[in-house]
């Protein structure tokens, strides 16, 4: 019989009492977030799903929430075993409807219900899972999407009489797209109409007989579809190509599905980038959708484009204004556009004057917002930063004043010592200067001495804003009494696109010297131990933890690389996106003039001077930086006798997305971090 003392009875309620003071793997995985926000017709109500995981049952479940954007308690509306998701508002303001799994299909089915949670039916019956739908604007009639079988790519359904064979047929690309296998399925877009608050039939298939995705894959969602407001039109992104085309194109446009007429056109013909996630104006009169100029280039400036039907001209909104658009919403008069765009670090609200031709940054801050929703005199979004997950904040839009709507973690927050964050500006080897993010312990005490570690962005160029994440939590290694530094290093958005495309064709050269630049700046700090700084990273970030371990001259004690690019060759040759890899890399190492890339920029090139200790990261079913690039960086690390180690994740893809998995990963993580950095 085990006793238990009074002590470890304390220990135990403090537990799970959440009375730590400071953030711990098992703590992150009891915050709650916020998913999907969706503000009422009226602009009086904010729909919002919220998520809960189980740390001993390995998964989690969501529940639905509405809160007065005037603010006070939201109150939970829906209390189902699994999850609410794609929770949005009819358009009469009267139901509320949502995804979730029907026990009497056995499908991912819609319901509606009153936006108290009373009246729950299930509106759809039909064959197969729906991932996503929208009301049209006079609410009988719904869009939904859902997989569509289309192609044989097993050899038992190609050959009926070996039903118990199993192997892959492939005879073209993409047969593998970021976690998955081609299975001959295919996402379509659908139109069902809506009787008695059912939908009647199956639905019909706009996109009847194509091999293509709409939305796109693997991240697209229901924010590529959208309905005119008159209910005649269906406009969905989707890039019509296959195999090698859809694997070295980014050529997405944007399709007008006439609901009366049964046909379809293009409405982005000549445009040769990303044109996504359009929406209409109120009257119906203009269009505005995300748009990249250029085929091939997935982190090219996005542009706010707008189409006129009225004069049946296409332009350009934020073309001459230097900054990258993530997502926007219109007003209720066609008059302004709303937009999130990063800006120096920060993920900030714009507002786009028509009749000004004017862009007006709204907030300020450190913080970044997720999205942002029109609510007649306000805004409404999700905001974060890296000391805190996303809460829901409405916005004042003529002041910018803040509301805090949402404090889902108030009883944690309350009790968490948290650590300051610190802006530099860092002077680089080329004249320039970069903004480095400092994150401090808790109680920082500046007599003393920490060790420090340099955060390494993946990407490659994708920001280090004031995001909050859920495994490069930089809460949890300051709680860990690791001071971080996390430079805006070239290639990243915020800092105007000449900065965010400098990184193309030189992935190892001064992106690495920005790095250098920016520890042995933090490292005079009297309060950092040189002796004892780290680099870690995922991703680009991976990649740049392999080639710094090449040429970083005893500035690190150990390394920690996640999905990491080993060798540019071999991953050219397996990854999926190969758009990707022409852009930044500079085309396949076998062409006849070969890229400078696979020579100077490959670390595998450099694992001569590799000498430090490297944990290693990767998931098996990551498919954008395949296994192999793990396995042979640890190979290398073993036949040079270098203290490593090599975790691998058979169910996890380019991220660690299950709980256990997530609290194994930081314990060892930390664990190695420890062994190193934090001997005197």
């Amino acid at each position: 019989m085990v006793k238990i003392t009074l002590l470890s009875l304390g220990l135990l309620v403090g537990f799970f009492g959440f009375s730590q003071t400071r953030m711990t793997p098992e703590l992150l995985w009891k915050l709650k977030r916020i998913g999907e926000v969706s503000v009422s017709p009226d602009g009086t109500q904010v729909l919002f799903s919220l998520k809960n995981y189980d740390l001993e049952k390995n998964s989690g479940s969501s529940e639905l929430y509405v809160v007065s954007i005037a603010g006070g308690v939201p109150k939970q509306v829906t209390n189902r075993p699994g999850n609410e998701f794609n929770a949005i508002w009819r358009p009469d303001g009267a139901k509320i409807g949502f995804l979730a799994f029907s026990d009497l299909d056995n499908n991912i089915s819609i319901f509606e219900m009153n936006p108290d949670g009373s009246e729950l039916v299930q509106m759809s019956r039909t064959p197969g899972d729906i991932t996503g739908f929208k009301y049209f604007p006079d609410g009988k009639k719904i869009v939904f999407t859902k997989d569509v079988f289309m192609n044989n790519v097993n050899s038992n359904q190609i050959e009926s009489d070996l039903p118990k064979s199993n192997a892959r047929v492939i005879n073209d690309l993409m047969y593998r797209h970021w976690d998955s296998w081609d299975q001959g399925y295919r996402s379509h877009v659908f139109y069902g109409v809506l009787q008695d608050g059912k939908m009647q039939g199956a639905g019909i298939d706009i996109m009847k007989n194509e091999n293509f995705d709409a939305p796109t894959k693997p991240f697209g969602g229901m924010e590529q579809i959208t309905i005119s407001p008159n209910g005649n039109k269906i406009v969905y992104a989707c890039k019509k190509l296959v195999g090698l085309d859809y694997a070295t194109s980014t050529n997405t446009d944007l399709f007008v599905y006439d609901v009366l007429l049964g046909s379809v056109s293009i409405l982005t013909n000549n445009m040769k980038g990303y044109d996504l996630d359009p929406q209409f104006s109120a009257d119906g009169k203009k269009i505005a959708w995300l748009s990249m100029e250029r085929d091939g280039y997935e982190s090219d400036k996005n542009d706010i484009v707008v189409h006129d039907y009225t004069t049946q001209l296409t332009t350009n909104l934020t073309g001459k204004f230097d900054l990258t658009v993530s997502s926007f919403t219109w007003d209720d008069k066609g008059e302004f556009i709303y937009f999130v765009s990063v800006t120096e670090g920060t993920n900030q609200l714009f507002e786009y004057d028509f009749k000004k031709k004017e862009i007006r940054q709204i907030t300020e801050g450190v913080h970044d917002y997720t999205s942002v929703h029109f609510a007649k005199d306000k805004l409404v979004g999700g905001k974060q930063s890296m000391n805190h997950p996303t809460d829901i904040y409405s916005v004042a839009i003529k002041s910018g004043k803040e509301q805090q709507l949402t404090d889902v973690n108030k009883e944690i927050y309350d009790q968490l010592e948290i650590g300051k964050i610190e802006r530099r500006w860092v002077p680089t080897t080329d004249g320039k200067k970069q903004l480095v993010w400092v994150i401090y312990p808790p109680n920082f005490d500046p007599a003393k001495k920490y060790p420090a570690l340099l955060y390494c962005q993946g990407g490659p160029q994708s920001a280090v804003s004031q995001f909050f994440s859920y495994r490069w939590n930089f809460q949890l290694m300051a709680a860990n009494d690791y001071i971080i530094i996390a430079p805006n290093r070239r290639g990243l958005p915020g800092f105007g696109q000449e900065w965010n495309d400098a990184i193309a064709g030189d992935w190892g050269g001064q992106p690495m010297d920005d790095y250098i630049s920016a520890v042995d700046e933090l490292k005079k700090e009297p309060f950092i131990d040189a002796n004892r700084i780290g680099a870690v990273g995922a991703s680009y970030g991976g990649y740049s933890v392999y080639y710094l371990a090449g040429m970083h001259e005893k500035r690190f004690k150990c390394f920690i690389s996640h999905c990491g690019l080993f060798n540019l060759e071999s991953w050219y040759g397996t990854t999926e996106e190969i758009f990707f890899a022409n852009h930044d890399i500079g085309g396949p190492y076998f062409n006849q003039i070969v890229p400078p890339s696979y020579l100077k920029h490959s670390p595998h090139n450099l694992v001569q001077n590799w000498d430090t200790p490297m944990l290693i990261f990767h998931g098996e079913q990551d498919f954008r930086v395949p296994l192999n690039q793990g396995l042979e960086a640890f190979q290398a690390l073993q036949i040079k006798g270098i203290d490593s180690k090599m975790i691998l994740f058979p169910d996890e893809n380019h991220w660690v997305s299950s709980p256990q998995n997530g609290v194994f990963w930081h314990r060892q993580y930390y664990a190695w971090l420890d062994k190193y950095l934090k001997k005197v």
